[in-house]
């Protein structure tokens, strides 16, 4: 019977925490970003989370196909599903912000897909990720379940870590564009780790 532990090594663990960390801080600078166009009430902040959601969900069917399709080439598909969240979160800001400008005071359904056209790719990608490495760690460990529940340890810890950190911490040092930049190096580094993971397996 195979520990938790023995599922998923170090590099892709460290990876998989600082994707949730990072995509935490992600939610919650956007959600604000976007609070000049969808309003800031409970239904603004139902149409953001129901979004990432939604896009969370949409990467998972994604991410579950290309395990099947490719699953040799699982990890580099996660390194680059990683330096793709990246490269969009470098961008977001000004992004956001244009539209926050150009949008200001549209109606509430016109609001709803505002937001959904920008933040449904970035979280597609994010969704991928999990059956990515799950494919591979079950590759690894032989059980689906240990796989799954290892790497959702792993993602949830970061999640949280990332929520914690901009409630109490983030904010207080740096702006939004900051914690968004910092959020992205977290995507790059995860790549860079599991990047590593790969050139040891091929050695």
């Amino acid at each position: 019977m195979h520990r938790p532990s023995s599922a998923i090594s170090l590099p892709i663990a460290v990876a998989f925490f600082l994707s949730g960390f990072a995509a935490l801080v992600y939610q919650l600078a956007w959600q604000r970003l976007l609070f000049v166009v969808v309003g800031v009430d409970i239904e603004s902040v139902t149409i953001i989370v129901s979004t990432f959601m939604l896009g969370l969900g949409l990467g998972a069917v994604l991410g579950g196909w290309l395990a099947d399709r490719w699953p040799a080439r699982i990890l580099l598909a996660f390194c680059l599903f990683e330096v793709a969240i990246a490269l969009y979160g470098l961008a977001s800001v000004d992004l956001l912000q244009t539209c926050a400008a150009l949008f200001a005071g549209l109606s509430r359904p016109a609001a709803a897909a505002l937001s959904f056209g920008l933040l449904i790719l970035p979280t597609i990608c994010m969704g991928a990720t999990l059956p990515m490495l799950v494919a591979h760690a079950w590759q690894r460990s032989g059980n689906v379940g240990v796989s799954t529940g290892a790497l959702y340890f792993v993602n949830t810890l970061g999640a949280a870590c990332g929520a914690l950190a901009m409630g109490f911490f983030l904010l207080y040092w740096m702006d939004l564009r900051q914690a968004v930049w910092l959020a992205a190096g977290l995507n790059g580094a995860a790549s860079l780790a599991v990047t590593g993971a790969l050139r040891g397996s091929a050695n």
